[in-house]
């Protein structure tokens, strides 16, 4: 994928779902990892020609986990200096909390609550209107697995939810990009990536759903095509 591809699949899916309007303040929500820092990049790259004026920034929640904020926030901070945007970091006892304190034995979903809390009050602080996150085509597709596997029902995260408590609408861009593409275009393009601090990476119940899509590629060669195709149609139906 080049930066060309890049802005078309971003573009396409702004559009397809009208994500963004004019006088928008988006804040990117970047984890330092190859999606945020790509979409980042992608959205400012967008921003020079697209027909809607938007402005941008970015924002990192630091979970606390040791001495790693000093270690990743001045690159993430070099980065977005370098594509003149805006960024903000927040920094929290998440981490303390849930696995020290807490010692929650399945961690994911407080802590991901715990995150979109801080990044939330964070964004609405600066006068944004709008949070990007950066789920590619995999994690949309990983999602809608999972919601069939452990909750028993076919759902997934829309790629535009309007928070009515805070106003806040949050948008997910790169619905249209699949994860090997993204990694392609990081190490191409050398686009700083950093791993991801958090113990229980690797060992989630997202792991193991996006493994079991890959073994079973070899007896389904299309399955990815076509658990996408049904998710596309499931967005459209519905839609409000």
């Amino acid at each position: 994928m080049d930066t060309q591809k890049l802005l078309s699949y971003l573009r396409q899916c702004i559009q397809k779902y009208q994500m963004i309007q004019s006088g928008d303040t988006i804040a990117v929500g970047l984890s330092g990892g190859k999606d945020s820092m790509t979409l980042l990049y992608g959205l400012k790259k967008l921003q020079t020609f697209y027909p809607e004026q938007y402005n941008l920034m970015a924002i990192y929640v630091d979970l606390g986990i040791g001495s790693n904020a000093d270690k990743v926030i001045p690159i993430m901070e070099q980065y977005c200096n370098s594509l003149d945007v805006p960024f903000h970091a927040i920094r929290t006892q998440i981490y303390p909390i849930i696995f020290e304190k807490r010692k929650e034995k399945n961690p994911c979903s407080l802590c991901a609550k715990m995150r979109k809390g801080a990044l939330n009050d964070m964004a609405l602080s600066l006068g944004c209107n709008k949070i990007a996150y950066a789920h590619n085509k995999n994690d949309f597709i990983e999602t809608s697995i999972m919601s069939l596997f452990f909750e028993g029902q076919y759902y997934c995260f829309p790629p535009v939810t309007h928070l009515d408590r805070t106003e806040l609408t949050l948008i997910r861009p790169m619905l249209y990009i699949e994860e090997k593409e993204i990694k392609g275009y990081t190490y191409k393009n050398k686009i700083p990536v950093m791993t991801n601090p958090c113990p229980a990476d690797g060992n989630t119940k997202r792991q193991e759903i996006k493994e079991f899509l890959q073994k079973s590629k070899n007896e389904f060669p299309d399955i990815q095509k076509n658990l996408n195709s049904a998710l596309l149609h499931y967005f459209e139906d519905t839609s409000v």
